[in-house]
């Protein structure tokens, strides 16, 4: 009988373990200094155009995540617009620095803006004019941005729900007015509410596409107009809606 040989090497009767592969060596991220969302974002500005120091510190100082969907907080300085309650939106950062930047807000300043949203816009407006009166269609925005700008202590910002497209003829005139809603064409109304020598700041074009940024400005010979940046905006609705 001839011997199986793999007796006599034990040794060799189990195959040897095969070597595994190398892994990538793997690195825990270092944690983000306190304030690197800040600098990045006043960085972002700065890159794209913006370049008035009054409007970057506004811009720096408004708390963003206060006004974004407790969802969207970690990406509250993204450079993106965001949903906000009612179907609305909430601006991204570099278009509401360009429109304050266009409208040129200071501090003796009354300003009107259209559009209430989140809040936010007013806000940024505070830091600069010495009173802004904003109007929202919808209720429950009105309710959330008063709630909000008053928890912040923005004690110059008054909140109207109403027809925005009507404007606050009781408050008027206005050095400044900004809407923040796309209008077909441009609204009288408030044209109108503007003082001599006003500035008006609104997206312009039709609802089903992307629309012009137009500065207006109100002379004693008329009023002139200067198109600017293209955007796509929520539209400007007239009346105050009947839910939310």
């Amino acid at each position: 009988m001839i011997p199986d040989w793999r007796r006599l090497l034990p040794w060799r009767q189990q195959e040897a373990p095969m070597a595994e592969p190398p892994q990538e060596p793997t690195f825990e991220k270092p944690p983000r200094e306190p304030g690197a969302e800040r600098m990045e974002f006043q960085l972002a500005m700065r890159r794209r155009g913006i370049s008035s120091r009054e409007v970057l510190r506004a811009m720096d100082v408004v708390p963003r995540e206060q006004f974004v969907l407790p969802d969207y907080v970690e990406t509250a300085y993204a450079d993106q617009a965001m949903p906000i309650s009612c179907g609305q939106t909430i601006s991204q950062p570099y278009v509401v620095a360009y429109m304050t930047e266009q409208l040129d807000v200071h501090r003796d300043h009354r300003v009107l803006e259209v559009g209430t949203g989140s809040g936010y816009q007013a806000a940024v407006l505070a830091q600069l004019a010495g009173a802004v009166f904003t109007v929202e269609r919808y209720r429950t925005l009105a309710d959330k941005a008063r709630e909000t700008l008053a928890r912040l202590n923005y004690t110059n910002v008054t909140v109207v729900a109403g027809d925005g497209v009507g404007g606050l003829p009781e408050h008027a005139p206005y050095d400044r007015i900004i809407v923040t809603a796309a209008a077909e064409t441009v609204p009288q109304t408030l044209v109108d509410e503007l003082a001599d020598g006003g500035i008006m700041v609104l997206p312009l074009g039709e609802h089903s596409g992307p629309q012009r940024i137009v500065r207006l400005t109100r002379t004693k010979d008329g009023v002139t107009s200067q198109e600017l940046i293209w955007v796509r905006f929520v539209p400007l609705l007239p009346g105050r809606a009947r839910e939310l």
